[in-house]
């Protein structure tokens, strides 16, 4: 690797058809890779079987994710759940999938981990923008619009005009599924006055007991996802929290069976162009909002946390989990990066090795999981929190 790296600086790069580097961490080269990988556009890996032969100044050298098989491997190392090799597998399918967004990840760690958390937000949203507009983003969204439009064609009784209707714009309330795609067909089974009620409910509920300002997402049928209406909603409540000197402490839950599955897929590809994206994002940013409180923040999380539901409570100063809730950003596969501040808040909760190994992946990782990371602070029933009854 380091005659290829000496021989041609873009031998590893997206270009260069290597957009990934694995080094075994017991190597003697192993170090000097590693701070060259440091610069170089792509993502770097080293791999351990055992830590006790690696040696002193590898984990801190520049390296992108650190394996192991080392069960219960201290940070910045992750223990690989299946096992290097499978985990390896994992790691080089998503970024052979799309090389763009995974090398945009990494390199967007490497400069935002040392900087303050806000200016690491707005270079996300760079980022994320440059993003919007590449191959990568325009494959899945185009493969997303052709798989809405089978399932339309499909109903029953639907004409043809009215499946490509349906495909082409989506039911503004369809509920999220547990991966990556919006159902457009859920919304057939969804009554007129169900829908109805729903549309009136506001997307974000705010409670004030004394100094304690409870907000609560409120788009239960489709576990929270985060729409335009919510995301002003929380902005417009956090706006509410910076102006009132009496407040002292902000509590922020969700309704329903999941604090929140993330953007809400039915948006997805909107937005006029990605530098009017970019100006939205860092105008009525939900994370800026939340930091510009200055106050003490406790996050109540429960079932599905996915995307902007796994980033934003980890801006937070306190993070209670409940015993069911998962994490996962699949951003990457979708050809984008975090988009709600996750290369901001994560990194500084779980450090960027670990970000960049669960985002890059895709893998969920549970409450337990989460806690001995340090993405959340405490395992509590979903009883005790609030909006719980709701």
């Amino acid at each position: 690797m380091l005659a290829d790296l000496q021989a041609d600086p873009e031998a590893f790069s997206p270009l260069g058809g290597r957009p990934i580097l694995v080094v075994d961490a017991a190597s003697p080269a192993a170090i000097r890779v590693g701070e060259l990988g440091r610069r170089l556009p792509c993502v770097c890996v080293a791999v351990a079987e055992d830590l006790r032969w690696v040696p002193d100044g590898v984990a801190t050298c520049g390296f992108d994710i650190l394996l192991t098989d080392e069960p219960g491997a201290p940070r910045p190392w992750v223990t690989a759940p299946d096992g290097i090799d499978a985990a390896v597998d994992a790691l080089v399918a998503a970024t052979a999938a799309n090389p763009y967004a995974a090398v945009a990840l990494v390199q967007l760690l490497r400069v935002s981990t040392g900087i303050d958390v806000r200016d690491a937000v707005v270079a996300e949203s760079f980022a994320y923008s440059a993003l919007q507009a590449g191959p990568e983003f325009a494959g899945w969204l185009a493969r997303r619009r052709a798989r809405q439009s089978a399932r339309a064609a499909a109903r029953p009784g639907l004409d043809p005009a009215a499946a490509a209707s349906a495909a082409a714009v989506p039911p503004a309330d369809s509920a999220p599924a547990a991966d990556v795609a919006t159902d457009p067909t859920a919304a057939a089974t969804v009554t007129a006055a169900t829908a109805a009620r729903a549309a009136a409910a506001p997307a974000v509920l705010i409670e004030r007991d004394g100094a304690v300002l409870t907000v609560i997402l409120n788009r239960p049928r489709v576990h929270n996802a985060v729409s335009i209406s919510l995301r002003d909603g929380l902005v417009s409540a956090f706006g509410l929290a910076a102006a009132d000197s009496e407040l002292a402490e902000i509590r922020l839950a969700g309704t329903g069976p999941s604090f929140s599955s993330g953007g809400d897929l039915t948006e997805f590809g909107t937005m006029l162009d990605p530098v009017g994206a970019h100006a939205v994002r860092t105008t009525r940013s939900i994370p800026l909002g939340l930091l510009a409180t200055g106050l003490p923040v406790t996050a109540y999380v429960h079932g599905l946390c996915i995307g902007a539901g796994a980033e934003l409570p980890a801006f937070c100063g306190r993070v209670v989990a409940a015993p069911d809730t998962t994490f996962r950003l699949p951003e990457v596969a979708m050809g984008l990066v975090p988009g709600a501040g996750g290369t901001a808040s994560i990194p500084r909760r779980i450090g960027p090795q670990r970000a960049a190994y669960l985002i890059l992946s895709g893998l969920p990782i549970d409450a337990e999981q989460a806690l001995a990371w340090g993405l959340v602070d405490e395992i509590a029933p979903r009883a005790v929190m609030p909006g719980a009854s709701r």
